[in-house]
């Protein structure tokens, strides 16, 4: 309490102290290679499911709208046909003490706000929700490795599950429904 009193002793009185900040070299905590996305080839019947609710609907919205929304409706069908047919290639995802690296391009812990795991398409994939568009990054996980990524990742980053959007959950009820019988 003495030091307290005389103001000469005060750390107030002392000129700045220089803070040395020391920078860890970054090192690889866990590596693995996998899909670049979920993927589950579907029948032929589920295709033809498809089209046929998509034509019925473009069919209704070309009398309602117009030629764009039948347009727009067409090319998602596209991209989803595409991206269901066309197997990924297999990236090199890396967990380091500084960040995620996908295919070599890093994001770092800052950036991540949490983490959880989900099973979609038949694949185990952790989820990380980010600060920046598109708010996740989705990889594809081996599940022998599930539990050793939840302890290195949580010394970074909170784990912590959430709820499927309406959005989840409506393409998931769609997808079972549509795939019944293949």
């Amino acid at each position: 309490m003495e030091s307290a009193s005389n103001p000469a002793e005060s750390t107030l009185n002392q000129e700045p102290q220089a803070v040395v900040v020391r920078r860890e070299a970054e090192r690889e905590l866990i590596t693995w290679t996998a899909p670049g996305r979920p993927f589950k080839r579907y029948s032929r019947r589920f295709y033809v499911k498809i089209f046929s609710i998509v034509g019925i609907v473009s069919i209704i919205v070309f009398i309602a709208e117009g030629v764009m929304p039948v347009v727009l409706l067409v090319s998602f069908i596209f991209l989803f046909y595409v991206l269901s047919t066309v197997p990924p290639d297999d990236v090199e995802h890396k967990i380091t003490n500084k960040g995620v690296k996908v295919a070599g391009k890093e994001t770092d812990w800052q950036n991540i706000l949490r983490f959880w795991f989900l099973s979609r398409s038949g694949s185990d994939v952790l989820v990380f929700e980010t600060r920046f568009i598109p708010g996740r990054m989705e990889l594809v996980i081996n599940p022998e490795i599930k539990d050793r990524l939840k302890k290195e990742i949580s010394a970074y980053v909170p784990y912590e599950e959430i709820r499927p959007s309406f959005l989840d959950r409506f393409v998931g009820f769609l997808v079972k429904r549509l795939s019944e019988g293949e």
